[in-house]
């Protein structure tokens, strides 16, 4: 039987840190169902549309990968679509609280679920769409932690230029 996980966020906009769990989770299952959830209290930058668009053009060339959107309980999208897990990555042990008691809630809420958490690879540790869209606003060199069209709607977004910064 076909492995397959739910990758949830809200991909506000998708990182490099979001694809490189998304294609290390991929060993590990067969399919991943990247979910972008829909979260009243979050304020977004980007529609739900342009996200699904953001992540069609991001993962382009990686195989065994859908993106949905979903605006219910997450172990309920999942029962729907037949997965195993729900695949959550996490950056630092600040990320550790809140994911573990969302992870024992979806368990209490549905125990044949289970949550598979990644550490995110240590060049992507200190990214989120938050601080990229805060150094994105100023023009600050943020290609090296996005995809180019990630990139490229962000200057059009803030109208700046984004400018590669040698290190």
């Amino acid at each position: 039987m076909e492995k397959i996980a739910i990758y949830p966020g809200s991909f506000d906009p998708v990182t490099n840190g979001h694809i490189d769990i998304i294609t290390r989770g991929l060993k590990i299952f067969d399919r991943i169902i990247v979910t972008i959830l829909e979260n009243p209290s979050k304020t977004l930058l980007f529609s739900l549309r342009e996200r699904v668009d953001l992540l069609s053009e991001s993962l382009k060339g990686i195989d065994n990968v859908e993106i949905a959107s979903y605006d219910g309980l997450l172990v309920d999208f999942a029962k729907q679509r037949n997965a195993a897990a729900i695949l959550r990555g996490m950056r630092a042990v600040s990320d550790f609280e809140y994911e573990f008691q969302m992870a024992l809630m979806n368990r209490k809420l549905e125990r044949e679920i289970q949550t598979v958490f990644l550490m995110t690879g240590l060049r992507w540790i200190f990214t989120s769409s938050s601080i990229i869209k805060e150094a994105a606003k100023f023009g600050g060199d943020i290609e090296s932690m996005v995809p180019e069209v990630v990139k490229n709607r962000l200057e059009e977004k803030f109208n700046v230029r984004i400018n590669h910064r040698p290190s």
